[in-house]
């Protein structure tokens, strides 16, 4: 599959890597993809978040997934059924990162040895590369670029997209600007 991922779809997996590397986590998630995409410039993907008024806001989603991360990778709606059970879970990080000090429940595991420089992809990163070369041939594109990657993102559901929708950036608006789907043709 990554025989057809251009070089800007490419360079977004290596960023993944690179950020789960600073983060000396052993694995690549969904998230680290949606922050090498933010960190992209000149790009079909860096393109879409310019259009959608998102160029100004990209620390906004760092700091939402960053917040995310902490509650455990638990998204709004998994914090609302658990308030629903009587389940306080900004109350429980606070307690546990009192504990046993900050970003406790992030599921960080610092790598500890092991294959320096081997890194795994967890299975919300591996959907994400299959739903990109879906859209890719759904659009019937060659390619997969990482516009394909972006729109991934936003269908699968978890932070990424949670932080993504929360910002603007749905499946809709991006087909929209990225391919003028939803708006009115000339006719």
């Amino acid at each position: 599959m990554f025989e057809r991922f251009t070089k800007d779809a490419r360079e977004v997996v290596q960023g993944a890597v690179a950020h789960a590397e600073r983060a000396g986590v052993r694995s690549i998630g969904a998230e680290h993809l949606l922050l090498a995409l933010l960190d992209r410039e000149g790009s079909r993907a860096s393109f879409a978040f310019a259009a959608l008024g998102l160029a100004e806001r990209k620390d906004s989603l760092r700091e939402a997934l960053a917040e995310a991360r902490r509650r455990a990778g638990l998204t709004r709606a998994d914090a609302d059924a658990l308030a629903g059970l009587g389940i306080d879970v900004t109350e429980i990080v606070s307690r546990v990162e009192e504990a046993h000090g900050p970003g406790a429940l992030s599921g960080d595991r610092r790598d500890t040895g092991g294959w320096p420089g081997r890194r795994t992809f967890e299975q919300d990163a591996k959907d994400v590369l299959e739903g990109a070369l879906r859209a890719a041939v759904g659009r019937r594109d060659r390619r997969i670029g990482d516009e394909h990657l972006l729109l991934a993102l936003t269908v699968r559901p978890g932070v990424p997209a949670e932080v993504l929708a929360d910002h603007g950036v749905t499946q809709e608006s991006l087909r929209r600007v990225l391919y003028g789907e939803g708006t009115a043709q000339a006719g």
